[in-house]
């Protein structure tokens, strides 16, 4: 054989060499993955298995308990904001909860600006508003700021729904 005479299946001087892959590609397509799927591995692993260490539980104190102080409002009734000929009507009967014992005195005091604050507030709303869990917590958080807004200086810590009708 001669030089330049090759066995079948070798490629020709003209042909390019197969090489091993480059530093930049070695990083590129193997290195920069490898170490992306570990980071992602410890992530979960730090997430899913033991992100939060538990603290010892000190022993609660048993706290004075504050006595609650509950004062019933009248009855309220008021037709709602409705849009066609069928009219809608609201049945309520409220609760509130008050800090102490001094504030009933203020509440039944200004108690005529407190039911003028909600019938004007009741009235406009529709049936559609009090649908739900959600609408029944808007109502709340509304009728509290109201109440509170017209009984100062008596705080109201809550406003409990007895009976809730819409007919």
């Amino acid at each position: 054989m001669a030089k330049d005479d090759k066995p079948e299946g070798e490629g020709t001087e003209n042909e390019p060499r197969r090489r091993a892959l480059s530093g930049k590609k070695l990083i590129l397509f193997i290195i920069t993955p490898l170490v992306l799927v570990l980071l992602l591995g410890g992530g979960a692993a730090y997430f899913f298995l033991g992100g939060k260490k538990e603290e010892p539980v000190a022993e609660a104190q048993p706290q004075a308990v504050k006595a609650l102080v509950y004062y019933n409002l009248p009855e309220i009734l008021v037709n709602l904001n409705a849009a066609g000929r069928r009219s809608s009507f609201l049945k309520m009967t409220i609760s509130l909860e008050l800090e102490n014992q001094a504030d009933i005195p203020r509440i039944q005091a200004v108690m005529p600006r407190i039911v003028d604050n909600m019938q004007s507030y009741l009235r406009e709303l529709r049936a559609e508003d009090l649908r739900g869990s959600a609408g029944l917590f808007r109502l709340r958080e509304e009728l509290l700021a109201r109440v509170n807004a017209a009984s100062q200086p008596a705080k109201v810590s809550d406003v409990l729904f007895q009976e809730v009708l819409v007919q």
